[in-house]
């Protein structure tokens, strides 16, 4: 074959549909979210109970008693948190386990086979994460406005901190899927790194509580600012300036990002 054949449209090898596969990213978009939209009761209603359950729990046991925290009482100070807690969760576990499925079922090739770059690898699984992480945020936050009465001061700082916390975890969950071999593992890292993270962020508590050193340790921590900032969206007050929490959390998902484009484009624990 010549080289003016190799260069022809429809020649083998040649890239036909420009700088960006968009119509494979979205595609692959569609089948992550479409996994979740299917079992519905699982990764929609389930998470809704949950956050239910939190809040009733908590204002059964502690609320009356426990006053105005930022100028708002109990609930309306844990309503956010929970919210924010419930969408970073179930972010993580779309991409982690759609990764480590295709892991132990061996059809991860079905993936990686297919003309798909790296970076829209990881853009095709974080859009299918954060479409569950703000299908999650609308739910739990429209229950809360008409069961509880809760208003959202900033209704788009709530909506930027929501995508933004869906998307970073989305990543994470990425690296974690790449990471893990077995379910057990990635049941490991839920369990002992994206749980302790969002329980201990301020979930439940305003840092101002916290002896200094535990408070400069929180502030460490990005989730801190994705709880802090979609405080600050619902009842229009926070532990930190907000501009400062977006702009830390759009750093740790570039990093996250680029850390899995990295190990996606060497194939790391993906191909033998």
């Amino acid at each position: 074959m010549s080289a003016q054949d190799h260069t022809r449209p429809g020649a083998m090898g040649v890239r036909r549909f420009g700088r960006v596969n968009w119509l494979g990213m979205m595609t692959l978009a569609q089948r992550e979210t479409r996994r979740f939209l299917v079992v519905w009761t699982q990764t929609l209603a389930a998470p809704l109970v949950t956050a239910g359950l939190f809040l009733a729990v908590f204002a059964l046991a502690i609320g009356p008693s426990r006053g105005m925290v930022m100028g708002v009482s109990f609930l309306a100070f844990l309503a956010p948190g929970i919210l924010m807690m419930t969408v970073i969760q179930n972010a993580f576990a779309n991409t982690s386990s759609s990764i480590v499925i295709a892991k132990v079922q061996g059809n991860i090739v079905d993936t990686l086979m297919p003309p798909l770059s790296p970076m829209e690898l990881v853009a095709g699984y974080m859009a299918g994460g954060v479409a569950r992480g703000l299908c999650v945020g609308v739910v739990i936050t429209l229950s809360m406005v008409l069961l509880l009465g809760l208003q959202v001061a900033h209704p788009l700082w709530l909506l930027g901190f929501v995508l933004l916390g869906a998307a970073m975890l989305s990543a994470l969950g990425i690296a974690a899927g790449i990471l893990a071999n077995k379910f057990d593992q990635i049941a490991a890292i839920t369990n002992f790194i994206v749980v302790p993270l969002s329980f201990l962020s301020g979930t439940f508590y305003s840092i101002q509580t916290l002896p200094p050193m535990l408070e400069a340790i929180t502030r460490a921590n990005p989730v801190f600012y994705l709880i802090d900032g979609a405080r600050f969206g619902m009842i229009g007050a926070s532990d930190a300036p907000p501009l400062l929490g977006l702009g830390i959390v759009l750093a740790s998902t570039a990093a996250l990002a680029a850390l899995c484009w990295l190990w996606l484009a060497r194939g790391y624990r993906l191909k033998p």
